[in-house]
């Protein structure tokens, strides 16, 4: 009889439900993916599609996530996305993602889109999200995070800003569960 085994039971065990991680710094969960936009994933006038844009965002996320809290994450949300300038196909985007604020089981990471003309080096801002995160256990249910230990002003305030966020996320939920 062949055993069957889940993906949650081949992630190393680190910790259990009632344990509280140590805080750890932004900086442990910094991560940059670097992606050249070829022609597949461009539209008919030869700029990048948002979902892509959007993909490569979670998956930086997704990374930035999975380091803080040394778990098997997914994506609980993705909020606050914009879109500031298009991106040709050709150039190089450079997606930077860094956890901003942990609760008990969530984190938010703040991800940042640049864009780079490969012929002049010239880099623009040209998409920033918010996304929320939730860590797993073996088992698949939501298991406790380390806190964010934000030491630098930029830090600081990415984190009282996080946090704001984060309450305006669960009023909105309140009032479209209780309308």
């Amino acid at each position: 009889m062949k055993k069957e085994v889940s993906y949650f039971a081949m992630a190393p065990k680190q910790q259990t439900p009632a344990h509280v991680p140590k805080a750890k710094k932004p900086s442990e969960s910094a991560t940059e993916m670097t992606e050249i936009v070829l022609p597949s994933d461009t539209n008919a006038i030869g700029t990048i599609f948002g979902g892509k844009v959007m993909a490569w965002i979670d998956i930086a996320a997704a990374i930035a996530a999975g380091r803080h809290a040394r778990r098997v994450v997914v994506t609980a949300s993705i909020d606050a996305l914009h879109f500031l300038a298009p991106v040709k196909v050709g150039h190089i985007l450079h997606i930077r993602a860094m956890v901003n604020f942990a609760s008990r089981t969530s984190m938010e990471v703040g991800v940042r889109v640049d864009s780079e003309n490969p012929l002049t080096g010239e880099r623009m801002h040209t998409a920033s999200a918010y996304t929320t995160f939730v860590a797993l256990n073996d088992l698949g249910r939501p298991i406790p995070v380390p806190g964010v230990d934000a030491e630098t002003p930029e830090e600081k305030r990415r984190y009282s800003e996080a946090q704001k966020r984060r309450q305006a996320r669960i009023r909105l939920a309140e009032e479209l569960t209780n309308p």
